[in-house]
């Protein structure tokens, strides 16, 4: 006979499971897009738990849609091959040399790395860059640095984004992993994106639920440096107010925030991806572990 106690001990793992029905409705069927980044990218574990969260919310019967750049690893492979990681503005300067490589870092490696780790679990994940099928066109990016426009080489800006090749994986049951690679109609040439933006056009696009943007700091804080105290939720014009005085590796992720949330986009997340299965954490629970930033309409409405 089976021992009664041993079941007992179970029982907290229902109550877990019972507590996400709510979330599991509210989400089933929707895209999630999910850029990755910071140290989930670079830590074994948290790559293997990064993989094993968005198999997990697409056998939940939502869509994730990944998205990734890949800096530390382009800057260690430009070393390799004596090209100098220059940054102006907060991007990378990018000569053609410095293209081909963050090309073949993209597509070649982290890309290739990400894939295999999720279809570890099954045949799910699906490669591709923004140049496939139109997906991403860019034009040549120009910041401006002291009232002047700056020539930073292949640095491209979103100028069109066609997600019918994303879709077609999504109507198939597959996981989208899209490297933020762009090709220009003006001039033919591929451009490196900024993976925030490429996440935040995209969850634009596809009328995502949900984007979520990995960082390395627990969300965005109230009075930096002189608080560690997390804002956890904001509306959009709450955020812009903000723009200015955020750090400059904060403004493209809290950019793309504002934008997806003004375009279509129900909540825009930035989480810690150094805390594991933060993901999970962040769709199916109460507490919430990051910062959300929801539309203006939405203040009212206490969603999560």
């Amino acid at each position: 006979m089976s021992n009664p106690t041993r079941k007992h001990t179970a029982l907290p793992k229902a109550q877990i499971l019972i507590e996400a029905l709510p979330w599991l409705t509210r989400h089933h069927g929707k895209t999630v897009v999910i850029k990755f980044g910071g140290n989930a990218m670079v830590n074994e574990e948290l790559k293997a738990a990064f993989a094993q969260d968005v198999v997990f919310l697409r056998h939940a019967g939502l869509k994730p849609v990944v998205v990734h750049g890949g800096g530390p690893q382009i800057s260690a492979q430009l070393d390799r091959h004596g090209l100098v990681s220059e940054f102006k503005a907060g991007l990378r300067v990018t000569t053609p040399e410095a293209m081909d490589v963050v090309r073949m870092v993209l597509a070649g490696q982290v890309q290739r790395e990400l894939v295999g780790l999720l279809n570890q679990h099954g045949p799910f994940a699906v490669g591709m860059t923004g140049e496939d099928a139109h997906t991403i066109t860019a034009t040549k990016h120009r910041p401006e640095i002291d009232g002047e426009l700056v020539d930073i080489g292949r640095v491209g800006e979103i100028t069109e984004i066609d997600t019918g090749a994303i879709e077609a994986l999504l109507a198939d049951g597959r996981i989208p992993v899209i490297s933020s690679i762009a090709r220009s109609q003006d001039d033919g040439h591929v451009y490196n994106v900024n993976a925030d933006t490429a996440a935040a056009a995209l969850a634009a696009a596809l009328g995502a639920e949900t984007l979520m943007v990995l960082t390395d700091v627990e969300g965005l804080y109230e009075d930096w440096p002189n608080s560690d105290e997390v804002i956890s939720r904001l509306t959009a014009s709450e955020l812009e107010k903000l723009l200015p005085d955020l750090s400059s590796g904060m403004v493209p992720k809290m950019e793309g925030c504002l934008h997806a949330v003004r375009n279509g986009v129900h909540t825009a997340r930035v989480i810690d991806g150094r805390v594991q299965h933060s993901i999970l954490l962040e769709i199916f629970t109460d507490e919430g572990i990051g910062t959300m930033v929801v539309p203006d309409e939405a203040s009212t409405e206490g969603e999560q």
